[in-house]
């Protein structure tokens, strides 16, 4: 089993379950609850992009040095059907550079339907100490540019 985690009070809330990340791929689950629901009952479309976005860049940890995080840079989602039951996302890491990597993945429900597919672009980053200020990090003495 991996050692990654997605813990993160918004994940937690959502209440999204890593099931495998390794090799450039990943598997989460989401058993979907009344809060999951749009006004007509079905899963909520922000609640499949979050799946999509952490499937993918879970995917990209995945392969990654450890202490390594990624952001989105973007991400692209086309929504195919509604979604009902239990949610599966699957993510997959096409290409990767240093500092780069390029992802898909899918949301399928309870019956196997396609829900919703994306593609995404997410940037390596090391990550930052707790309560540290983000800044644009330059060398002494280098422009800052703006």
């Amino acid at each position: 089993m991996s050692t990654l985690s997605i813990r993160s009070g918004f994940t937690d809330h959502l209440g999204i379950e890593l099931l495998r990340a390794e090799g450039g791929e990943s598997e989460l689950r989401l058993p979907l609850a009344p809060h999951h629901l749009n006004s007509w009952e079905v899963v909520h479309g922000g609640a499949t992009m979050a799946l999509l976005d952490i499937a993918m860049s879970t995917a990209c940890r995945s392969v990654a040095q450890e202490g390594t995080g990624v952001v989105t840079i973007e991400m692209k989602t086309s929504f195919m059907q509604p979604g009902a039951g239990e949610m599966r996302a699957f993510g997959c890491l096409l290409h990767r550079t240093t500092t780069m990597a390029y992802c898909e993945g899918e949301v399928r429900d309870a019956d196997g339907k396609l829900v919703a597919k994306a593609m995404g672009t997410f940037k390596y980053l090391r990550r930052l100490a707790v309560g540290r200020a983000v800044r644009e990090q330059r060398r002494p003495g280098e422009a800052r540019g703006d």
